[in-house]
């Protein structure tokens, strides 16, 4: 005899919190990504950013560099995390996207437009990752509780 199981359709509000969550998770590892790349740009070349002579914020690129690398390789591997829902993920995206804001802001001038565009990227991770609601599984739909 099998048993065929059936899942109740899932609501509005669990396939809202299902979207965000993977917008976010897919949203964090590309912000990682592009983090990631601009700190091997910097600590790599540092002739490839234009330098702003009187800036408040004015520190070694190379510094700089490992900041975004370290940033950047953070916040993909909290991505991963995010596919799965785990609270340890959303809690650390909300603070890695929001070290990228702080990040790209001291280094607004080598790079301005990218900064704004990257400060912006992060603000929707942070949004995404608040409203989602606690709990579910992004291949589970149903709601309900998987027993360990």
């Amino acid at each position: 005899m099998t048993a065929t199981h059936t899942h109740p359709a899932p609501s509005a509000r669990q396939e809202w919190a299902t979207g965000l969550t993977a917008f976010a998770a897919v949203m964090l590892f590309l912000a990682g990504l592009l983090t990631l790349f601009r700190g091997i740009m910097a600590i790599a070349e540092d002739d490839v950013f234009v330098t702003t002579p009187d800036y408040v914020f004015e520190f070694d690129l190379t510094s700089w560099g490992w900041i975004h690398l370290v940033l950047g390789a953070l916040a993909m591997v909290v991505s991963v995390g995010l596919l799965k829902t785990a609270v340890w993920a959303r809690v650390t995206g909300v603070a890695i996207a929001a070290l990228v804001i702080i990040a790209n802001f001291l280094s607004m001038p080598y790079y301005p437009v990218w900064s704004v565009v990257m400060i912006t990227i992060s603000g929707f991770i942070i949004w995404a990752l608040c409203v989602v609601q606690r709990g579910g599984n992004l291949y589970d739909l149903s709601g309900e509780r998987q027993s360990r």
